[in-house]
């Protein structure tokens, strides 16, 4: 019997689901709430310590109101050690415009894993509950403020202008496009063709919107592996270990199933193997794959490294 994917399975940037986008809009007005209502009180200092039962408060919540910096290391860590006072020197020098969460991965390893990371220290800045990789291991102040200038820059774009502790940091969000409730009603019917002209009909009016840009490739993705096997995709792309057809099905069935890495690397290896339009189709599909995931999930960076020495 085929077994299929339902669509709220489909990872939308990694590892949240289409329909999740509503639920992070309810995350963000209940959150807003908490911040307004004094529920969720001023942090003591712009440099907070930040453990898995406070996560949501200190990092979650207050990343509706300004930037949040991450900085995952541990306290046997050397390179933490040196870091550290280069981020709370650069805190202090912008006065409440970000807030500094330090967590010890080792006292907390379950965030360490939510957040996927590879080494320690790792630094990440989470604007309206998003998490991005800012850079691995240490950095100089010099760097470390032009990588915080961008994302002041990004977060004034998403309406984070605020500073710590500021009430009317809160941003009031637009109202929500109805268009978007017609997208998702249409994936849940399976219907992709009404999905895909719901999120075009949105870029019409709004082009840079990242959420209709995803959805389209998710769409996309939804098409190519409607009523698919996943037993007899992976069983077909193992037996026609150089076919694109059946490797670039194999690998949007892995990514469907939360197998990211072994998706990119499947790709990644037929890209190494063929050459000509074969070659170029392949690396496209890679690099559709690669943004549906999206360019902050670390595992992304890996694969275009991987692709980079497979074409040269």
């Amino acid at each position: 019997m085929s077994t299929s994917f339902p669509p709220s399975r489909v990872p939308l940037r990694g590892a949240v689901d289409l329909a999740a986008i509503a639920a992070a809009r309810e995350a963000q007005a209940a959150a807003e709430q908490r911040l307004a209502s004094g529920e969720v009180p001023p942090p003591a200092s712009l440099v907070v310590e930040a453990t898995e039962a406070t996560f949501q408060t200190e990092v979650i919540d207050r990343s509706f109101q300004v930037p949040v910096i991450v900085d995952l290391g541990t306290a046997r860590s050397q390179a933490s050690a040196l870091l550290s006072p280069v981020l709370e020197k650069l805190v202090r020098d912008d006065a409440g415009a970000w807030l500094l969460v330090r967590i010890d991965a080792e006292l907390e390893p379950r965030i360490a894993q939510a957040l996927q990371a590879q080494a320690v220290p790792t630094v990440y800045a989470i604007i309206k509950q998003q998490p991005m990789v800012l850079f691995e291991g240490v950095a100089d102040e010099t760097r470390v403020r032009q990588i915080l200038d961008e994302v002041l820059r990004v977060a004034a774009a998403n309406g984070l202008t605020g500073r710590v502790g500021d009430p009317a940091a809160v941003p009031d969000e637009p109202e929500a496009d109805p268009r978007f409730d017609a997208a998702y009603d249409a994936i849940d019917a399976g219907d992709w063709d009404a999905a895909d002209a719901a999120y075009r009909d949105i870029l019409s009016t709004h082009p840079a919107d990242p959420d209709a840009q995803a959805g389209i490739g998710q769409v996309a993705l939804l098409r190519r592996t409607d009523g698919a096997d996943p037993v007899a995709v992976l069983a077909a792309a193992d037996a026609a270990p150089d076919s694109l057809e059946a490797q670039a099905l194999a690998a949007d069935v892995e990514l469907l199933t939360g197998r990211v890495d072994e998706a990119f690397a499947r790709i990644v290896e037929l890209v190494r193997r063929t050459s000509g339009d074969e070659r170029a189709a392949a690396k496209d599909h890679l690099i559709g794959l690669f943004a549906l995931v999206g360019d902050a999930d670390p595992r992304v960076g890996k694969a275009r490294t991987a692709l980079a020495n497979a074409l040269f």
